[in-house]
Parts: C-alpha cells; structure tokens; sequence
C-alpha cells in the first residue's frame, strides 16, 4: 500500500455520503469535500468526480464506516472500477482520533480519510459478496425476526397461563392465525435457503466442510459463511475466534488490577451465542469433547471456562476443514 497517494473518507447516511479527499503530491497536503446522493446516479457521480480530479484506481485508497447496508451500492460500484476499499470499524475511527469537540458530517468524512492516510499499513481491502451471500444473509436474518416474535407471542400467552387462563385462552385463539403464518414463513425461508445452496456447488461444498463438525448445525454454518464472507475475511483461526468472542485476554496492571483473564466485549455476540449452543451439544455427543470437558472438570476447571475452551476448538477445527478443504474425520477414542 505504499504507493497510495489519495485517500478518500467515507460518512455515510440514508440518503447521502459525504466525501473528503486528502492528497499527498511532493510532500504537500492538500484536501477538498462534496456530498452526492446514496444512490446509483450518486454513486456514478462520486466516479466521475474522482476521475475528473485526475485520480487513477491504484494510488487511491477510500475509507469508509462499516455501517451495514448503507454502503452496498457504493461498496458495489468501487468494486467494479477497481478501486481499493476499507470498511473500518466505528470503535477503531472514533478511538485514533482522540479528543474531538463538535462534529458533522464534513468533518468526520475528513477524519476517516485522515484515519486511512495514518493507518494505511492496517488497512484491510474489501472483498465483495457473492449475491448467494447477501442473499442467505438476509434470509437469515428474517428467519431470526420471526422467530423472536414468535416466542414474543407465546410468552405472553404463557405467562397469562398461570394468573388467567381465560384470557389466555381467548389470546391464544386470537394469535393463532399469526403464529401459522410465521411457522409457514420460517418453513418456506428454509426451503429456499435449500434451494440457493443446491444452485452453487461451491457454496454448498462449504457449508458441507462446515457442518461435518460435530455440534455445529445448519444455522451456526450459515451463519459463520456470511459473517466471514466464506472465511475469507480472517488470515487465521485466532483471528476468527477473537471476532466470534471466544479468546479470553489478561487483564493485569502494575500491583493493584489483577483481573480475571476474560473475553472482550466488542464481539459477534450472535456468533457467540450460535457457538455456545455447538459447544454444549458437543460435550455431550462428540466422544472427545466429552472426555475433554469431564477431564477438565474432574481438574477443577470451570465448566464455562471449558465449554470457552470448546468453543474455541471448534472454531480451529471449522478452519482446518475449510483450509485443507475437506470434511471433518472424528478420531478414535482409545
């Protein structure tokens, strides 16, 4: 990334993203800002913008907030020209930038492109989605909305159950309808996740290595090939396990902090959450993940503390599979 010499900021909102442009030419700065529209004619704009400036692909590096859907189409359209693209974290950007009075959205697109000209040694280029991806993503994400409203639905009936049943007799007829046609969604959403994995042979190859591992399921394999762009977003399984929240870190200072060794807060708490379900099915059903976690305990380890291990080697296992591209083999248990 040494020869780049532009560096573009990126704040993104609903109907706009302003852009700030900081240039390096013969040891001099130099920097200006316009805002287009978040849309493809805006996004046409920001390309034409940046070719009339004189400004080739190669030397150019944008910066962006990751901010979800809000940057698919420009995301989209830098792909297609080949433009580089960092989509950095909130926490990272705000945390570099120290003490900040006052903020807009000029000024922050101008601290982002600072961000990206300070760390360009970190930076982390984008890789587009396949559209299975994006598509699956966003199935997945409609199977979990309708599942918590679902057991919304039912709790309340439940809970009426014990003080009324009346009245929960006359919710429960009421909802019924509702829950059938969540219950159907959810079926049909399965069905065509089905249906988009038999229409990719490498996708579903994947998702074959993924589940071979004992205790992991359909949707903690889905899941984990969304969030990782098919594992291509993490050099190492270290790396993945610290996004999924499973590596405890030190927390010890001088004399006085002698803190427990525990995992950080900032992590995919679904992916955590998905994981910890395949850690407990595996210490339970997976013979050496059962001798591990008895073993463990019989030591006096805690059994979260064994299950975070489990976790972990989960994920390395998940890794080997896709590394060498092969199905998980279960070994014998002398």
């Amino acid at each position: 990334m040494n020869k780049i010499k532009h560096f573009i900021g990126i704040d993104f909102s609903k109907d706009k993203f302003d852009a700030a442009l900081v240039s390096l030419e013969e040891q001099e700065t130099k920097s200006c800002h316009q805002v287009f529209e978040n849309s493809k004619s805006g996004c046409n704009a920001f390309i034409k913008w940046l070719i009339r400036l004189g400004i080739d692909p190669g030397n150019c590096l944008v910066c962006a907030e990751h901010t979800g859907m809000y940057v698919n189409i420009l995301a989209n359209y830098l792909a297609i020209h080949s433009f580089n693209l960092w989509l950095e974290m909130s926490y990272r950007i705000i945390r570099s930038s120290g003490i900040q009075r006052g903020k807009n959205d000029k000024v922050d697109a101008l601290r982002i492109a600072q961000y990206a000209e300070k760390h360009v040694d970190k930076a982390m280029l984008y890789k587009p989605r396949k559209p299975i991806l994006i598509k699956i993503s966003s199935l997945l994400k409609l199977r979990d909305k309708l599942i918590k409203e679902k057991a919304s639905l039912l709790k309340t009936v439940n809970e009426y159950k014990v003080f009324d049943k009346d009245v929960a007799t006359l919710l429960a007829k009421h909802q019924s309808r509702t829950l059938k046609s969540i219950v159907k969604d959810i079926e049909q959403i399965e069905s065509t996740i089905k249906d988009l994995m038999k229409a990719d042979e490498d996708f579903l190859r994947l998702y074959q290595q993924v589940i071979s591992v004992p205790g992991v399921g359909q949707i903690t394999a889905l899941t984990l090939m969304c969030h990782t762009n098919e594992f291509m977003n993490f050099e190492n399984p270290r790396q993945l396990a610290c996004y999924c929240g499973v590596v405890p870190f030190e927390y010890t200072s001088g004399k006085s902090i002698r803190g427990k060794p525990h995992v950080h807060f900032m992590a995919n708490k679904q992916l955590k959450q998905l994981l910890h379900m395949c850690a407990l099915t595996a210490s339970m059903h997976d013979p050496e993940m059962k001798a591990y976690f008895i073993r463990k305990v019989t030591e006096g380890k805690s059994k979260m503390l064994v299950i975070n291990n489990i976790r972990n080697k989960m994920i390395h296992r998940i890794c080997a599979c896709v590394r060498e591209n092969r199905k998980f083999e279960t070994r014998l248990i002398a």
